[in-house]
């Protein structure tokens, strides 16, 4: 089977750090062509890809198979639209549109077309370890599971996710990992309870969120600050049998942004893999998951070519939208939301 030729549009942070180097380490999968105004930097990054200043040009291109959006949360609808129009096979970046509304559109025009959205940290190293250690019975039954996405980013940033408007903030680019990630352990909850907060010095939208999942006899919590100086906090998980505590992000972003290379040997692995606490306070360590978010794109390879299903199915993607709206409503009317 020949490769699948790619187009990225987008080379900002996600398409920049993200995608475009994902893409060029599958096996299968070739990044033809990158819309975006820094023909430059793309030519020097990746010699092979067109440099195209249009998204028209890679929908009209026969050859693009694959079109991936990885641009400004107001652009998904449009540029997902059209490249489905062309017939192209479509990935979003997380989060999958503004709204469920639109969401639902593009799963509506999706017809006879692949439509997926990059929830990248459902291969993080310690979300692996965590699915490994609850699968296996170690923990037992889990009955409070707590997930942080903390940052010390005291100054307003100037960028598109720190402006007013909708889908923009920390509940909409962090919050949606850590929703996504509950609901791939988890399923829905019965029940939402949200505080979001916009706290720091000149803050035009969400900086801070506390939200609490209800299940029958589990509680999760999803919490994000950005005012928060001791910032390592990343699991705390208590079971029937032991709990789980982990600090530390892990560790692929940091390598991406570093220049690091998604095949190097190092790449991936958890330098912190947290440890197990036992009923007396006993501590022992865990073997850690590898980090690994090529799988995402070498899954849509793999279905392109009809051996697998999905990696991140386009309903899935719906359904953290949906959880995202009902935290907003639960913190807009400060009560608890059924959903």
């Amino acid at each position: 089977m020949n490769p699948v030729d790619v187009a990225l549009i987008g080379f900002g942070l996600a398409g920049r750090v993200f995608h475009a180097p994902l893409i060029a380490a599958v096996d299968g999968l070739h990044l033809a062509a990158v819309v975006s105004s820094r023909a430059a930097e793309i030519r020097a990054a990746y010699p092979d890809a067109r440099a195209l200043g249009d998204p028209e040009e890679a929908f009209a291109d026969r050859g693009i198979g694959l079109v991936v959006v990885a641009t400004p949360n107001d652009s998904h609808l449009d540029l997902a639209s059209r490249a489905l129009a062309a017939g192209k096979h479509v990935v979003i970046d997380k989060p999958f549109a503004l709204t469920s509304g639109e969401a639902r559109t593009l799963i509506a025009r999706a017809t006879g077309r692949l439509l997926s959205v990059f929830h990248n940290r459902r291969w993080d190293c310690d979300f692996l370890t965590l699915k490994r250690l609850i699968a296996d019975g170690t923990l037992g039954e889990v009955v409070h599971f707590e997930s942080h996405f903390d940052r010390f980013r005291p100054e307003v940033g100037r960028r598109w996710r720190e402006l007013a408007g909708p889908a923009t903030g920390t509940w909409y680019d962090l919050g949606s990992h850590l929703i996504d990630q509950a609901l791939q352990l988890f399923g829905p909850p019965l029940a939402v309870t949200a505080d979001l907060a916009a706290r720091r010095d000149g803050a035009l939208t969400t900086d801070y969120f506390d939200v609490a999942l209800q299940y029958e006899r589990l509680r999760v919590v999803l919490k994000g600050d950005s005012l928060a100086p001791a910032d390592d906090l990343r699991f705390v998980v208590h079971g029937t049998n032991a709990s789980y505590v982990k600090h530390g992000l892990d560790v692929q972003e940091t390598q991406l942004r570093a220049g690091g290379n998604p095949a190097d040997a190092g790449f991936g692995l958890d330098p912190r893999p947290g440890h197990l606490v036992l009923p007396g306070g006993r501590k022992t360590a865990v073997a850690a998951e590898r980090g690994n978010y090529r799988a995402f794109y070498e899954g849509l390879r793999d279905t392109l070519a009809g051996r697998a299903p999905v990696p991140v199915t386009a309903s899935e993607a719906l359904a953290v939208m949906e959880l995202l709206e009902s935290a907003e409503q639960s913190a807009a009317e400060r009560r608890e939301i059924a959903f």
